[in-house]
């Protein structure tokens, strides 16, 4: 019994004297603060760390059209071989973060048969030199897409997968369709679109809708507003216009208004074969929309000297994130022309305009300054036409 109230005196004094100990302990233990202070300094911290600013730089280049000279030209005894074509660009095409292009012909392979105009179908060996060059994706919409039909599109998707290439506008089933092309680096994510006016009067089949994807701009709206949730920048390539003319049609521009007024950042036309100019378009609450309408010809086969004459493109995407939210801007356009070397439809290169005199053509410096001037038709708001980058 007395041990029992022993217990219970010693309970009640530990009961009443714990809060002065633990008040008189407060003021000769500055640690038992520190975690207190520690977790502000670390909130502070990361608050600071939501400051974030990156820059990363799009390439782009227009058709790759693979004539029969070309892959006759990259012929080997084991088959093709494409790199030296790309060899003088391929510092260029390897500088920017993401790489793009349209190809033009589908990559089915030699098991289906090579064929040229006006149903093409091209090596694998296309896709593995444009691997080697540096790109990243490539545009699979275009009106030569249903050439040689569903299984080319298949060969081709399964081979630019196998390779780590990504491609857009032309897929394997619906869940591929429905898979958003997203390439993040640095921080930055950009989403890709691409679409065509046709296909060569062909018919996509019925059951297969996700083979290639047609131009409506009711449902380009849609996918521009849907992308735009799951990334900062949107890349659409639209495969439109007129062969060989050199500046837009009244149709190219209605819908390229539409899809600035949709939300879409960057439009990246193909199909003339010839270079289109450049054109920002500003709405009224600032956004942005920089547009080319014609990349013209990467490679090809074609003869004129305006389809020998293409560029690659280079631009800078920005994002900012302060105290004030987040914002995006594109910026820094630089554009070099390009030009096929090709004598007697051999020893194909592709090689900057500036110094095609060193390939045969000796007005290649007055050719480079008339293309500086026809890309800056319609504007000249922060636009560099460069001899190389």
């Amino acid at each position: 019994m007395k041990t029992r109230m022993v217990y219970y005196s010693f309970g009640i004094v530990l009961f009443f004297f714990t809060p002065f100990i633990l008040l008189l302990n407060a003021g000769k233990h500055p640690e038992e603060t520190f975690f207190v202070k520690d977790h502000h300094a670390r909130t502070l911290q990361s608050l600071d760390h939501k400051n974030f600013e990156a820059t990363i730089t799009l390439g782009a280049a227009g058709d790759v059209l693979i004539h029969n000279s070309l892959y006759e030209d990259a012929r080997t005894a084991s088959g093709f071989d494409f790199t030296p074509m790309f060899e003088l660009v391929k510092p260029y095409m390897q500088e920017p973060e993401i790489m793009f292009v349209n190809q033009e012909t589908v990559l089915g392979g030699t098991e289906l048969g090579l064929s040229s105009y006006p149903r093409f179908n091209s090596p694998f060996e296309v896709g593995d030199a444009l691997k080697d060059a540096g790109l990243d994706i490539v545009s699979m919409a275009n009106n030569h897409t249903l050439d040689r039909g569903s299984e080319a599109v298949m060969n081709a998707t399964g081979h630019l997968n196998s390779i780590g290439i990504q491609y857009v506008g032309a897929y394997r089933s619906l869940e591929d369709q429905h898979t958003f092309r997203i390439i993040e680096k640095k921080g930055i994510s950009t989403g890709f679109l691409a679409y065509t006016y046709g296909t060569n009067g062909l018919v996509r089949p019925a059951d297969q809708p996700y083979l290639v994807q047609y131009i409506d701009p009711k449902k380009i709206t849609e996918d521009i507003k849907e992308m735009k949730k799951h990334s900062d920048f949107v890349v659409v390539s639209l495969h439109f216009g007129i062969e060989y003319q050199r500046f837009p049609s009244e149709n190219q521009q209605t819908l390229v208004q539409t899809l600035h007024e949709a939300g879409a950042d960057i439009i990246l036309g193909h199909h003339p074969h010839v270079l289109q100019p450049v054109e920002w378009l500003t709405s009224e609450d600032g956004h942005e929309t920089f547009v080319i309408y014609s990349l013209g010809n990467f490679l090809s086969g074609q003869a004129t000297l305006y389809q020998r004459i293409g560029a690659i493109l280079q631009v800078d995407l920005n994002k900012k994130i302060d105290q004030h939210g987040v914002s995006y801007d594109i910026t820094n356009v630089r554009i070099m022309p390009t030009y096929n070397y090709r004598p007697h439809y051999r020893n194909y290169k592709i090689v900057p305009l500036f110094e095609a005199d060193e390939y045969g053509l000796p007005e290649a410096k007055a050719l480079f300054e008339e293309i500086s001037q026809h890309m800056k038709s319609y504007t000249e708001k922060d636009i560099q036409i460069v001899p190389n980058f």
